[in-house]
């Protein structure tokens, strides 16, 4: 079984009234149309159950690699419970989805040494899947496999995952072996810790029944930025220069797709990254400022501009060479840069877009500059 989220299915049902249909055994063999259940009611529920399976069950063993067993504590048993044991943090996150702020609890068994993932990029992981009761419904078997964390993708997994995955970091990547088996080295690991609504909800998933909250334990061993801007004429994601991660504005590690009104009605402010506050945050925005200038057009390299590297555009921040492609030199010294600080052109004359300002290098790295395609004053308007 494969824990993908059918998002296509999912939203069919959204858009159905939020229902799902059973068959009812009635003499007359009538479909009864059977409402979901209403989310924070769920949530209690599945919270409360989450709450007594982490104050009853206890850690069994981690081995070297972060495999991790959880037992049940038995009637009169001595061990500690994860929630009062201290060897592994039990974290948590306040999350919002379906106007409800869910608390998810988390076991970081290590955090990994690399990047972390934002929740809409894709990764490389190890992972079982179990309910409450202890059934495993799904597994890798050990071994790592490639998951989009985009929650809207066709192979995109369950809101839970990108939720949780971003508080850990990847590891670092070994040269593969003889076979061409590829190992990681100081990944992160732990055991996250899943509501229904975050998870399958009334969406029934083979050996998953209804509205079952999910424990998964993973390991994150390496993850592929994304870049999503959407064109609907191309039916393509074509990405507009800027990764996803560094369009989170304010920070968090998330970004979310405030539109979405069926997942996200009540979206608090503070969650929202969207520059010119045109309902389309900067992960999905060509013109992530509104200025009228596509943020492509605005970061790519203009001619007689300081120039290093292979690359048309420049990057979010000066970055080193690929040691993996010895015979091209990647590197770039200058980052997407701020509007120009230099000298007027013509200093008898105020600035405007006839007479602008000369860039100079600090406007290329100094670090929390507003570079240009997230500033509504350049290029220049006119007059």
């Amino acid at each position: 079984m494969i824990i993908m989220n059918k998002f296509k299915y999912y939203f069919v049902l959204l858009l159905a009234g939020l229902a799902i249909v059973s068959c009812n055994k009635s003499d007359d063999d009538e479909i009864e149309v059977v409402p979901l259940r209403d989310y924070a009611e769920q949530y209690k529920a599945d919270n409360d159950s989450i709450v007594k399976y982490l104050k009853t069950n206890y850690i069994e063993e981690v081995t070297a690699d972060f495999d991790i067993k959880i037992s049940k504590i038995p009637a009169g048993g001595t061990q500690t419970s994860i929630w009062d044991q201290t060897t592994y943090p039990l974290e948590y996150r306040d999350v919002y989805n379906h106007d409800v702020t869910y608390r998810v609890y988390y076991l970081t068994l290590r955090k990994g040494v690399g990047d972390a993932p934002c929740n809409f990029d894709e990764v490389t992981v190890s992972y079982t899947g179990s309910l409450l009761n202890g059934t495993q419904f799904d597994t890798s078997y050990g071994l790592a496999r490639n998951f989009n964390l985009n929650v809207y993708a066709t192979n995109g997994v369950i809101d839970g995952w990108g939720e949780i995955m971003p508080k850990f970091k990847v590891g670092t990547r070994n040269p593969a072996g003889d076979d061409g088996t590829i190992t990681y080295n100081d990944y992160g690991a732990g055991v996250m810790f899943l509501p229904s609504g975050l998870g399958y909800y009334g969406n029934p998933n083979e050996d998953i029944p209804v509205y079952s909250p999910l424990v998964f334990s993973f390991k994150l061993f390496a993850l592929k930025r994304s870049d999503l801007e959407y064109s609907a004429s191309a039916q393509a994601t074509v990405g507009d220069g800027v990764p996803t991660y560094l369009e989170d504005i304010n920070g968090d590690g998330y970004v979310y797709n405030h539109g979405d009104t069926a997942r996200y009605p009540n979206m608090p402010k503070e969650l929202i990254d969207d520059t010119d506050g045109d309902g389309i945050p900067d992960f999905l925005d060509f013109d992530d400022d509104g200025d009228g200038y596509t943020t492509r057009f605005e970061i790519e390299k203009p001619a007689g501009a300081p120039v290093t590297g292979v690359g048309l555009y420049y990057p979010y921040d000066p970055i080193g060479d690929n040691p993996d492609t010895p015979n091209i030199d990647e590197s770039e010294l200058w980052g997407i840069p701020r509007r120009p600080t230099g000298e007027l052109t013509d200093p008898t004359k105020p600035e405007s877009i006839t007479n602008p300002r000369k860039f100079v290098p600090e406007d290329y790295t100094t670090p929390g500059r507003l570079r240009i395609h997230v500033d509504k004053t350049y290029p220049y308007q006119k007059n």
